[in-house]
C-alpha cells in the first residue's frame, strides 16, 4: 500500500502512522522516521519503509552502468594479466551510428557547449563511452535524422524521435526575456523570419542579422536572433551545427525531421513528466528527487506527481543509499553489476557530474567549473576534467589542445587526497596517462601528450611515467 503524499513528499511508501504534535516535513534516513502534515492537515509519524538497499559502492556502479560505462573494454596499463574476457575497444572506423544510438539510449541528452580549448564539451562523452572514433559522428547522425538539438538538459542533443515529449515545453514561453519580448512586441518580424526560412531554406543568425554587431559581443541579442531563439523554442524550427564554425542552422521542422516524428501524437504535458520522470530514472541508474528532477530540467513540483504514479504502478522503487540524507529511486528490477576495470575522462557536462550535489553524495568528488573564475582564484585549472578509474573518480587533469603544435598539453594534474597513498598514486598515474595518450590519438594531436609544465600533486608521477615510456635515443 502506497500513501501518494508520502511518496510525492519524502519518495517512500510508509507504515505504522501515530499522531504526533511536530509539524514539520523533514526525514531522517538514519532512523527511517518523517515527520509531516498530510493534505488534511493532520500530523502523523510516518516510518519509512525503502524496500531496497545499496552500499555507496553498490550505488555507483548502478549509476555507471546505466549511463554505458562498461561498454568499452580497454586494456589497462597496469593490467599485466589481461583476462580474456577484456577485448580491445572498437577501431574509429568501427564506430558507427549505432554505437551512437546505443549510447544516447542510456544517457538520453548529450549536452552542448562551445568551449573549445580541448574538444567541443559534446564529443567527450562518447570518447568516454566507446573510445576513439569518427569526430563527425555526431553531424552525420544529425544529417541522418537521428538526432536533434533542444533546450532539454540547457542546449542538448536527443533523439530525434523524443521530439513529441517536448511538445510541452515548446508550447511554453520562453524562459528568456529577450525572445519572449520580440514574440510579443514585433509579431510580424518572427513571422517574416519563419517565411524567410522556410521559403528561402536554412539560415545562421549571420544571414539574417540587420545591424552590426555591438562592440564585438559574443551573445547577441538582436531582434532576428531573438526571434530564430523563439521559434526555435517553440517547435517551429529546428537547428543542427554548422561543424566549421558551430554556428546554429536553422530550418523548418516539417522539412528536417522524418515525417514519422513530425506527425507522432503529442501525450499529454502530465504524459509527458511521467516519461521524462521514468527515463531519468533509467539513465541515472540511482538517484534523488533533486537528481531526477535536473536531469530533463524539470520543476520538483511536477516530478513529485510523476513519481508518486511510477512507484505506485511499480515501474520504480524507493531505494536508500548508504550515508544520503534522502530516499533515492531506481528502475524496479535494476540489478548491481559486478566492479569493472575500466578508465574514463569525463566532461565537465557529462551526466555523471553535471549535478555537483550528485557527484559529492555519490564519489566525494567535489566539483566546480572554474572557467568563469579569474585565473589567480582558480584551484585545479581553466578546463578540468574528471578521471574515472574502477568506479571511482581519482583524480583530475586541467587539459589543452594545442593544435598549432600538435601537442595534448596536460597543464595540471591532481589526484583525490583518498587516493594519495602508494602503490595507488602509481597505478593512478600509469592509467592517466594512458587514456591521455589514447585521447591525443583520437584528437590526432601527434606530437603525444606534453606534461613538462604541468602543475599539481600528480604531476611528478605522471613526468616519470611519460619519461619511462618516452622512445630511448638510438
Amino acid at each position: 500500500m502506497y500513501c501518494r503524499f508520502c511518496v510525492a513528499r519524502l519518495g517512500a511508501p510508509w507504515v505504522g502512522l501515530l499522531p504526533t504534535l511536530a509539524l514539520c516535513s523533514t526525514w531522517c534516513a538514519a532512523s527511517g522516521v518523517a515527520i509531516l502534515r498530510t493534505d488534511d492537515g493532520c500530523a502523523i509519524l510516518a516510518v519509512v519503509v525503502s524496500e531496497r538497499r545499496f552500499r555507496v559502492d553498490q550505488a555507483r556502479r548502478v549509476a555507471l552502468a546505466a549511463q554505458g560505462f562498461g561498454r568499452r573494454e580497454q586494456p589497462l596499463a597496469t593490467d599485466h594479466t589481461m583476462s580474456h574476457s577484456v577485448v580491445p575497444a572498437p577501431t574509429p572506423s568501427r564506430v558507427d551510428r549505432r554505437h551512437l544510438r546505443a549510447v544516447m539510449g542510456q544517457m538520453g541528452v548529450i549536452q552542448i557547449d562551445s568551449v573549445n580549448v580541448l574538444v567541443r564539451s559534446q564529443e567527450l562523452p562518447l570518447f568516454a563511452r566507446l573510445g576513439p572514433h569518427r569526430r563527425d559522428l555526431i553531424n552525420r547522425a544529425t544529417a541522418a535524422g537521428d538526432l536533434i538539438e533542444y533546450w532539454v538538459h540547457e542546449a542538448s542533443h536527443i533523439p530525434a524521435t523524443d521530439h513529441p515529449l517536448w511538445r510541452w515545453r515548446m508550447a511554453s514561453p520562453h524562459r528568456w526575456s529577450g525572445p519572449r519580448s520580440v514574440a510579443e512586441r514585433a509579431p510580424q518580424l518572427v513571422e517574416n523570419v519563419y517565411r524567410r526560412v522556410r521559403d528561402d531554406g536554412p539560415v545562421t543568425v549571420g544571414d539574417l542579422r540587420t545591424r552590426p554587431r555591438r562592440g564585438g559581443s559574443w551573445w547577441d541579442w538582436d531582434d532576428t536572433k531573438a526571434a530564430l531563439e523563439h521559434l526555435f523554442w517553440c517547435g517551429r524550427l529546428t537547428a543542427r551545427r554548422r561543424p566549421r564554425d558551430f554556428a546554429r542552422v536553422y530550418d523548418i521542422t516539417e522539412r528536417a525531421l522524418p515525417d514519422a516524428v513530425v506527425n507522432a501524437p503529442t501525450p499529454s504535458r502530465a504524459d509527458a513528466h511521467r516519461e521524462l520522470v521514468r527515463r531519468a530514472v533509467g539513465h541515472l541508474g540511482v538517484g534523488t528527487l533533486d537528481d531526477i528532477a535536473d536531469y530533463h530540467r524539470l520543476r520538483t513540483v511536477e516530478v513529485r506527481d510523476a513519481i508518486a504514479d511510477l512507484v505506485s504502478s511499480g515501474e520504480i522503487t524507493p531505494v536508500q543509499v548508504e550515508n544520503w540524507d534522502r530516499i533515492a529511486y531506481c528502475s524496479s528490477g535494476v540489478t548491481v553489476p559486478r566492479k569493472k576495470r575500466a578508465r574514463a575522462l569525463l566532461s565537465p557536462f557529462d551526466p555523471v557530474v553535471w549535478h555537483r550535489p550528485r557527484a559529492e553524495r555519490l564519489f566525494d568528488f567535489s566539483y566546480r567549473l572554474e572557467i568563469y573564475t579569474p585565473a589567480p582564484r582558480r584551484r585545479f585549472g581553466y578546463y578540468v576534467l574528471p578521471f574515472l578509474l574502477d568506479g571511482e573518480l581519482v583524480g583530475r587533469v586541467d587539459l589543452k589542445a594545442d593544435r598549432a603544435n600538435r601537442r595534448l598539453l596536460v597543464r595540471a594534474a591532481w589526484i583525490e587526497a583518498m587516493h594519495d597513498v602508494a602503490p595507488r598514486r602509481d597505478e593512478i598515474a600509469a592509467e592517466l596517462l594512458a587514456e591521455l595518450e589514447s585521447m591525443a590519438q583520437w584528437l590526432e594531436l601527434d606530437e603525444g601528450v606534453d606534461v613538462a609544465e604541468a602543475v599539481g600533486d600528480l604531476a611528478d608521477r605522471l613526468r616519470v611515467r611519460a619519461a619511462a615510456r618516452a622512445p630511448k635515443p638510438t
